[in-house]
């Protein structure tokens, strides 16, 4: 027995609400950067790919030098979205507990009964800044991690789910290694992203000298709440995608593996590792926000082009042919956007 197709006034109903919705995402784009903007100056590119991530339902791994405003950034980011928000500073002694939570056992007052009582850790929050995520040990990196793929902590064999919206900003230093835990690429593949933070240029420095440097106070209105953002990530989620943009992606991806066919000959020289189908997806995925973000009802190559770096930059790994000669992953991630055919996008009616 075959299902009967849905009524065509429902079918209009639901597609007038998604793009009610999505004009709503657009209007709150603009209305979260000029608030971010209020606080922070310059750094547009870093805010436009960090919003990208969070309506992807993606984490994100800041890497910049002290003193950039990633923390600045990503507190402010809560404070707009209405969202609880917790800090976690990764040191060498941290242990698993310290972010998950722990049991302790409690007396009743009444009963004098005794029995185990979960405390909750600081990862019980929607946006957690995991600051300097490589100076931490594995195993609490791991706890971390979990969190991040499963949205859930396992403590005592018990299993508790964390808040929804639900998302990890991590920052690592590039300098000053010395005593660090790199994060595996295996576990840097579950970040959606890696955004770089750069300097400011001249104008931007002079701005922020000025606009820190005195008594004022901002006081940052919020634009959407947790339900809202989640109701976002869905229609996010329906944005459509062509077979022509899908195939872009991939073969954007398969570029960026030595061993296939397909891969350019300056990748077979330098590329140890490329990027695997997780890449594949968080391309079509940051394609579908930014195309929301901006506006458009449809994922166009251009979005996928525009969040090619963040999505690859930590999932090609050099070798020592390109270390010697300074190419980096950023390098070979610009020559495959200038080498890898763009297919010629359909003309819209």
């Amino acid at each position: 027995m075959t299902a009967s197709p849905a009524p065509a006034s429902t079918s209009a109903k639901t597609d007038n609400d998604d793009l009610a919705k999505l004009k709503l995402l657009r209007d709150s784009y603009d209305a979260m950067r000029a608030e971010i903007g209020r606080v922070v100056i310059g750094q547009e590119a870093v805010v436009e790919e960090l919003l990208v991530a969070i309506f992807s339902r993606g984490h994100v791994i800041l890497v910049g030098v002290p003193g950039l405003a990633k923390t600045l950034l990503v507190s402010t980011l809560s404070r707009i979205l209405d969202l609880s928000f917790k800090r976690i500073q990764f040191t060498p002694d941290l242990m698993p507990a310290d972010i998950t939570g722990t049991e302790i056992i409690q007396e009743d007052p009444l009963t004098r009964e005794r029995k185990f009582v979960f405390l909750q850790g600081p990862l019980f929050a929607n946006m957690i800044l995991a600051d300097e995520i490589n100076r931490t040990p594995p195993k609490t990196q791991a706890a971390l991690l979990e969190a991040m793929q499963e949205h859930r902590v396992t403590v005592g064999g018990q299993s508790h789910r964390l808040s929804e919206p639900f998302f990890v900003l991590a920052t690592q230093n590039p300098i000053e290694q010395e005593g660090t835990y790199p994060l595996p690429e295996a576990q840097l593949d579950r970040f959606m992203f890696m955004v770089t933070v750069g300097y400011p240029t001249a104008a931007e420095e002079l701005a922020i000298m000025k606009a820190t440097t005195g008594g004022s106070h901002v006081d940052l209105k919020s634009t959407l709440s947790g339900a809202d953002i989640i109701q976002l990530q869905d229609i996010v989620r329906r944005v459509p995608v062509g077979d022509h943009v899908f195939e872009y992606a991939a073969a954007l991806s398969r570029a960026t593996r030595p061993k296939e066919a397909e891969a350019p000959e300056f990748v077979k020289e330098c590329v140890s590792w490329g990027a695997g189908p997780r890449a594949s997806q968080y391309l079509i995925l940051g394609a579908k926000a930014r195309a929301a973000l901006h506006g458009r009802n449809y994922a166009t190559t251009e979005d996928v082009a525009a969040v090619a770096s963040p999505v690859l930059r930590h999932r090609i790994m050099t070798n020592f042919n390109a270390e010697a000669e300074g190419i980096t992953p950023d390098t070979i991630v610009q020559r495959l956007l200038q080498t890898v055919p763009r297919p010629t996008e359909p003309t819209k009616r």
